[in-house]
């Protein structure tokens, strides 16, 4: 099966700080790092790495070319990545000692899709492949429209979450893979299982996962649960532990590997990932991946 990654490409700022800004506070950078990044392009590298055909389709501006080259350089289709003349998307990230992160966006050349383009990249693909989405770039809706008419499996990270995510056409979705906040936002429930009864109950033809930090994963779907607990690391940045986890996860589920199987290289191929700097510098090969379960 083909994965086509419909999504953000950014260029990432990224301050490593003594703690995240307050309030009319001004802080001195402890370092300073230009990379690549967006939602999109992190899972789009996440699933090449993790063996799945990939192609990604997204806009960059003239100052984007190194996404673009970064994108090929890591295995990935980029014949639908164009550029428009508007500034590339980029986001400002801070990253505290303990790893963490907080983030603010710039959109950018990611919302500038148009109804065209989607049906462009849309064309070379059909029943049975999947469309990677996440809710950094616009025309969501159309996409998820267009790409459930051509019979591809629609999958949903809804991140992140935006006042936009229920006038989706969520019904369509085949996939939803969620954070607790996000799982909370679609399902108006916060704790795990509630989430998950929700989810289940709303969009009874989606299968669900819900990634829960330190305290794993569950599967839910086809009258059916499955957890994967965390491997415990000490962690060093979690800006790409998600999209990390999301594109093994997928790329394994797309080459028939079982839910369970899935979760166990996702939860691995993640906890690498925190324990190195950067977003999709930090994304391990799945052969690495395979090893350390081994």
């Amino acid at each position: 099966m083909k994965i086509l990654n419909f999504g953000s490409l950014n260029l990432d700022l990224v301050y490593q700080m003594p703690h995240f800004v307050r309030a009319g506070e001004t802080l001195s950078s402890l370092s300073f790092a230009r990379n690549v990044g967006g939602k999109g392009l992190n899972q789009s590298v996440a699933l090449a790495k993790a063996g799945a055909q990939v192609y990604h389709a997204g806009l960059v501006g003239e100052d984007g070319e190194m996404l673009r080259v970064f994108l090929r350089d890591n295995g990935v289709d980029v014949r639908f990545v164009r550029t428009v003349d508007q500034p590339s998307g980029h986001a400002v990230i801070q990253v505290e000692p303990a790893g963490n992160n907080c983030i603010f966006l710039y959109g950018g050349a990611n919302q500038c899709v148009t109804e065209d383009f989607i049906r462009e990249a849309l064309e070379p693909f059909g029943p049975c492949d999947f469309l990677v989405l996440q809710n950094e770039i616009n025309a969501i809706d159309r996409i998820i429209e267009l790409a459930a008419q051509r019979g591809m499996q629609v999958v949903l990270n809804p991140s992140p979450v935006a006042d936009n995510l229920k006038a989706l056409p969520l019904e369509k979705v085949s996939w939803f893979i969620v954070n607790e906040i996000e799982g909370a936002e679609l399902s108006g429930e916060t704790d795990p299982d509630r989430i998950l009864n929700s989810l289940t109950t709303l969009y009874p033809h989606a299968q669900i996962v819900l990634t829960l930090g330190g305290d794993g994963s569950v599967y839910a779907g086809h009258g059916e649960r499955v957890a994967q607990s965390a491997f415990p690391v000490r962690a060093v940045d979690t800006t790409a532990a998600g999209d990390t986890f999301t594109g093994f996860f997928f790329a394994a589920v797309a080459d028939g590997v079982p839910v369970a199987e899935a979760l166990r290289r996702a939860s691995k191929a993640s906890s690498i990932s925190v324990t190195r700097p950067g977003a999709a510098a930090s994304i391990p090969m799945l052969d690495e991946v395979l090893a350390a379960l081994a």
